[in-house]
C-alpha cells in the first residue's frame, strides 16, 4: 500500500491493545492512523483512550438491541439486504445438532446490531478493521460487507491462546486449567467460525510451576502489545497474502485450508 493505511477498531473493554496500536502509529512503527473506535458497550473504558487522542468514537449498544429484539421480535426491522438462508449456510458457529431456534435468534439479532454498526462506521472509510478485545462473534452479514474483495480479508483479531487450541472467550484461562507448559497469543483474520481464520502471527511464553492465571495473563498481554502492531504493519506494508493450499494427510486424505503467506 502507498501511504498510511486507515485503521478502524472495535473494542468491548479497557482497550489495552487499542492503546498499543495507537502508540505504534504515533511512533511510526505502523504506517497507519486510527480513524475510528467503536464499542458494543457504553461503559467500555477504552473509549476514553480514543477521545484523549481526538479519534472519533461511538457506541452501538448490543445488549439493548438484543434485549429489544427478545422482547418484541415481531417489531424488529431487519436490514433490507439480509438473507437468513444465505447467512446460515455460510456461518460456522452453529451445527445441525444445535437448537435451530438458538441459531436463528443469534443470527437475526446480531444482524440487526451489525447493520447499525456498519451505519455508524460508514462516515469513516478504513482499510483495516482491528478487533481489540471486541467480545462479539461477527456473522457473515457483517464480514461480507467489510471483506468485499475475494481473498483479501481486512478484519484482524488477536486471541489469547495459541490457536487452533482454546478458541473462545477465555484463552489464557483455558490454557492454564489444561495444564499447558506453553501459552501464547495469536493474530488472525476473521472468518465465519469462532477464532478459525488464517493465522498471521503467534508468540509463545513458558508456563512455569509457580505461575498463576494472573501471571499467565500478564505474560500474554505483554506479547499481545508487541505482536498486534507488528502484524498490522505487515498488512500496511502489503506483505500479507492469503492463499488456499491443499495438504496431504496420508492414506488418501487431503484437506484444503486458507493460510497466510508473509512476503519478505
Amino acid at each position: 500500500m502507498v501511504g498510511k493505511i486507515r485503521i478502524g477498531a472495535l473494542i468491548s473493554g479497557s482497550g489495552t491493545n487499542l492503546q498499543a496500536i495507537i502508540e505504534a502509529c504515533d511512533d511510526e512503527k505502523i504506517e497507519g492512523r486510527m480513524v475510528f473506535v467503536g464499542s458494543d458497550d457504553p461503559e467500555a473504558s477504552g473509549l476514553q483512550r480514543a477521545r484523549e487522542k481526538n479519534i472519533p468514537a461511538f457506541v452501538m449498544d448490543y445488549k439493548s438491541i438484543i434485549r429489544e429484539f427478545r422482547r418484541e421480535p415481531a417489531k424488529a426491522v431487519l436490514p433490507d439486504d439480509f438473507d437468513f438462508k444465505e447467512i446460515f449456510a455460510k456461518q460456522a458457529l452453529f451445527s445441525d445438532q444445535d437448537d435451530p431456534a438458538k441459531g436463528q435468534f443469534f443470527l437475526i439479532s446480531r444482524a440487526i446490531a451489525e447493520a447499525r454498526l456498519l451505519d455508524a462506521m460508514q462516515p469513516y472509510p478504513f482499510d483495516l478493521l482491528v478487533l481489540a478485545g471486541f467480545m462479539r462473534n461477527l456473522t457473515p452479514y457483517f464480514i461480507d460487507r467489510v471483506n468485499t474483495v475475494p481473498n483479501q480479508p481486512r478484519i484482524m483479531n488477536i486471541h489469547p491462546a495459541l490457536l487452533p487450541a482454546f478458541a473462545g472467550l477465555d484463552g489464557y484461562g483455558d490454557t492454564f486449567r489444561y495444564g499447558c507448559k506453553v501459552g501464547g497469543c495469536t493474530v488472525h483474520f476473521i472468518d465465519y467460525g469462532e477464532d478459525t481464520g488464517p493465522i498471521i502471527g503467534q508468540r509463545a511464553f513458558e508456563i512455569r510451576p509457580e505461575d498463576t492465571i494472573d501471571t499467565i495473563r500478564e505474560k500474554g498481554l505483554k506479547l499481545e502489545w508487541e505482536l498486534y502492531p507488528e502484524c498490522i504493519q505487515l498488512f500496511a506494508a502489503g506483505r500479507i497474502s492469503v492463499v488456499r493450499r491443499n495438504f496431504d494427510l496420508g492414506k488418501g486424505k487431503k484437506v484444503a485450508r486458507r493460510i497466510v503467506v508473509i512476503e519478505q
